[in-house]
């Protein structure tokens, strides 16, 4: 029976594919089966059935129809098939029927299948409230009631055009949607129609899911594991387009596990070693898929929990445990300080009891400090660092200590003073000491004393002793400081000390041998001036050199440096330097000894003043001595005397004058100049033999040349008057005289005139009696013969002068004394200074004036009747 039925079949499908190739034969009707829209995609789903059900047809033609407009048709080879669309289903009503070919055989269409729109009483609006792909292009569609028309369509209170779907259904497109900054990323749209009504709705934009990046497993205790990845983008809080994860382990058949958004946590799947897994993120823009691959036993990241810190002065003791049983691996930790990030690493293979210790050495004393620890499984992958853990290390006091040293008056015993500065290493606590304990040993005996303060005196002998303090602490005692005081030594030759100007002090100083374990610089920190305040200083062994900031001393002040050298039998002083960080010239003035010894010629000056005085703001190099004649401010010092040695203090200025007074002054002096001077006045003597000598001497020479011309006093007086009297007979009138003066000017103004000290005119006029009318013409005057006299008294005039005539000369003083008494003689003397014509003077200088006065007394003339009369005619322009 099957096998008749089988025949009957083939028969059947035989007979129709004849009649299908025979003229007027029709392929079946295809029936469509399933439409199914899916709004939120905007796509038709559309499924189908072919009759008979053996048949396999070509290919599949489908038309896809809007209500009122448009057709669309596409091809298909399957039985099933989905249509996106570019307008909102909602929109308007969307159709579709199918057909097939088989060869060159078309089929009738199916009947339509209708996807019906959205249709209300209101306008509505799509799409509406969905999540829309950033960066696409969207349309939006109105759809009004019966009888109601859309007037306008904004997006984002911007107006579209909007075109037409149909008779009442209108749309816009937007290009390249951005995702709004503001908090909520909607977009709004709006229609507005004919009633005057508006509708509006809200869309959203975001971006479509990522791939998971940087996805990583990992395991605490090999129970759980969790996978952690991140995103090449994060999603805004308040997106609307929510992402779900899952994770499938794809080789087990465990279910999927829900996920937070970048990390996922799941349990280990027993004896499963390696791990196929992947990560799916999706959304309402798609979804994406990211896979791994890994081995648990390579990823285990051990869990450390920090017990305790157990400190020590420089080290402590830290211990952890680890949450998981992990005993059984190779366990490798590590143990970071915090400041000094020191790691140590230590491995704990196979413990058992599950804690670790490690000890952390190289710590500072009273110091806070921070551990952490971290684990890994044989190297592999670390676990996270724990949580800090804060201690404290124990404090360490240690004193400095250094000595004084003073000899006993009238006794071989010193006298020394133990100081110290106790050191506390490190602030982390406040420690408190309660006290001090001094022991010190000689001569095989020990003595121990207590002291609250940071110093002691103690009296010794001659011999070495030692010395050794501790400071007492709550917890115990401090470490001990010890110091070797040597056997008393002779003295130390000191040496001074060049400032700068910059300051400080740079102290040098010979290495010695025997100093084994370095020097010790002591010094007064206020200088010797006031009662010393003493610092030290160690310099380690091999140094010579120290330098000392300017900073930390005072200008003006002297301090004296105490070197000594750290040997087996204790210090030993080696130098002792003194000096200024920066001298100072205002040093004191000295004090001057009265009454001051003095001559006629000299003064001693004596002074008073202590060079050695550490007061003093510089070392004393000499003195500066000035002697000035009172009075004389603006004229420079007589005298000026430095003294080099400052030792000397006094000194003796020769080569004043007597009787006269002076101000000496005498100043201190320094590398920086002078200091404040002392000053005295006093007055020189009087030298009473020099004086008469001086008096006696011109009497005593007047009255040897009176005795020796006494005997020529007659030749001398004739001779002296032959010189200044002239011959009574010569008469030279006043008008005459006017007239020859104008003519010799007139003269001299076309001679050019040499320089000369002075001219003298001689004029004699001799007056003839009443009775005579006598004139002596000029004539005469040029005719008279010239006297020896005359001669005479023309050579005595100066080389340069010009006189008025070269003949001329004038008469003769000698005269008869048979003239009459009544005529008398007239001498004219004219002295003029006669200048060189030079460049830029247009014309001769002018006489200016006159004078006329008397050469002789009216005895002196023999005839009693003679006139003399001497004077000057100057130049005007004098």
């Amino acid at each position: 029976e099957s096998i008749n039925r089988l025949y009957s079949l083939c028969l059947y499908q035989f007979c129709m594919l004849v009649l299908c190739y025979m003229p007027g034969c029709y392929l079946p009707k295809p029936n469509i089966t399933h439409l199914k829209a899916i709004n939120d995609k905007q796509s038709l789903v559309v499924s189908w059935l072919v009759k008979p059900s053996g048949f396999v047809a070509d290919v599949y033609d489908i038309q896809i129809s809007r209500t009122e407009k448009g057709m669309v048709s596409v091809y298909s080879a399957e039985h099933k098939w989905t249509w996106i669309s570019d307008l909102p289903l909602e929109c308007v009503d969307h159709s579709v029927r199918i057909r097939y070919y088989n060869q060159s055989v078309q089929s009738p269409w199916s009947s339509w299948v209708t996807n019906y729109g959205e249709k209300g009483d209101g306008t509505r609006i799509f799409p509406s409230g969905r999540v829309l792909r950033e960066g696409s292009s969207a349309m939006f569609c109105c759809v009004p009631p019966t009888g109601v028309n859309i007037t306008s369509m904004t997006f984002r209170n911007e107006q579209y055009p909007f075109m037409s779907i149909g008779a009442r259904v209108k749309a816009i497109t937007v290009n390249n949607l951005t995702i709004p900054k503001i908090v909520i990323k909607h977009l709004l749209l709006s229609c507005f129609d004919t009633t005057g009504k508006s509708s509006h709705v809200l869309n959203y934009i975001s971006f479509p899911p990522q791939k998971p990046r940087n996805l990583s497993c990992a395991t605490l205790d090999m129970v759980t594991v969790t996978c952690t990845w991140d995103s090449a983008r994060k999603q805004d809080p308040y997106d609307r387009n929510s992402q779900i994860y899952t994770l499938h382990i794809e080789n087990s058949d465990q279910a999927p596990v829900n996920c937070k958004q970048s990390s996922c946590t799941f349990p280990a799947v027993p004896h499963l070693e390696e791990y196929n897994i992947s990560v799916m993120v999706k959304d309402e823009l798609g979804e994406e898929v990211e896979c791994y691959s890994f081995n648990i036993s390579d990823r285990v990241f051990p869990v450390v929990t920090l017990l305790e810190v157990n400190p020590g002065v420089t080290d402590a003791t830290a211990s952890w445990s680890i949450q998981a049983n992990l005993t059984q691996m190779n366990l490798l930790c590590q143990v970071a300080t915090v400041p000094l990030d020191t790691i140590q690493v230590n491995s704990f293979s196979n413990s058992a009891s599950g804690v670790c210790k490690a000890k952390l050495e190289h710590l500072f004393p009273n110091t806070n400090y921070s551990i952490r620890v971290r684990c890994t499984i044989s190297g592999r992958l670390w676990g996270e660092w724990t949580q800090l853990k804060v201690f404290t290390t124990y404090p360490l006091v240690y004193l400095d200590l250094w000595r004084s040293i003073h000899p006993l008056s009238n006794s071989h015993h010193r006298q020394v003073t133990l100081l110290w500065n106790p050191h506390i290493a490190g602030t982390a606590t406040t420690v408190n000491i309660q006290g001090y304990t001094v022991k010190w040993s000689q001569e095989g005996q020990t003595v121990s004393k207590d002291s609250r303060q940071s110093l002691v005196e103690v009296s010794i002998g001659p011999e070495k002793c030692n010395f050794t303090v501790q400071a007492v602490l709550p917890t115990g005692s401090s470490i001990p400081a010890h110091i070797s005081i040597p056997p008393a030594v002779g003295g130390i030759k000191t040496k001074r000390l060049d400032s700068t100007t910059v300051g400080g002090f740079n102290l040098t100083w010979e290495e010695q041998s025997i100093a084994t374990c370095g020097y010790t610089v002591e010094w007064c920190m206020l200088g010797n001036a006031v009662p010393c305040t003493l610092q030290w200083l160690k310099v380690p062994e091999g140094n010579s050199t120290l330098f000392l900031h300017a900073r930390h001393f005072r200008v003006g002040y002297r301090y004296t440096f105490n070197i000594y050298g750290c040997t087996d039998n204790g210090d030993k002083l080696l130098e002792i330097q003194t000096g200024y960080s920066q001298e100072l010239k205002f040093v004191q003035s000295p004090s001057l000894v009265e009454p001051v010894q003095s001559t006629s010629s000299s003064v001693t000056l004596e002074w008073h003043y202590n060079e050695e005085d550490p007061t003093q703001p510089a070392f004393i190099t000499g003195y500066l001595v000035t002697v000035q004649e009172a009075g004389s401010v603006s004229l420079p010092d007589l005298f000026n005397v430095s003294v080099a040695d400052p030792h000397m203090k006094s000194v003796t200025i020769e080569g004043l004058k007597q009787n006269t007074e002076y101000t000496c002054t005498v100043s201190a002096l320094t590398k920086e100049g002078p200091g404040l001077p002392a000053n005295i006045t006093i007055r020189t003597k009087t030298n009473y033999s020099l004086l008469m000598l001086k008096i006696l001497t011109p009497i005593f020479l007047l009255l040897g040349c009176t005795v020796l011309l006494w005997p020529q006093r007659k030749i001398l007086k004739s001779g002296l008057k032959e010189i200044f009297v002239y011959p009574a007979f010569m008469n030279i009138k006043t008008p005459e005289f006017e007239s020859f003066l104008h003519e010799t000017d007139q003269w001299l103004q076309s001679q050019k005139p040499e320089e000369c000290i002075s001219c003298d005119i001689e004029i004699l006029n001799v007056r003839p009696p009443l009775n005579e009318g006598t004139t002596l013409r000029d004539s005469e005057l040029a005719e008279a013969p010239c006297s020896p006299s005359s001669q005479s008294l023309l050579s005595s005039s100066s080389p340069s002068c010009m006189l008025l005539e070269a003949n001329y000369c004038p008469q003769s003083a000698t005269q008869s004394l048979d003239k009459p008494a009544s005529q008398q003689v007239t001498s004219i003397v004219n002295r003029s200074y006669l200048y060189t014509l030079k460049e830029g003077y247009p014309e001769l200088p002018k006489l200016v004036f006159g004078e006329i006065r008397p050469i002789f007394e009216a005895t002196d003339c023999p005839l009693e009747s003679c006139e003399v009369i001497y004077g000057y005619i100057a130049n005007d322009s004098l």
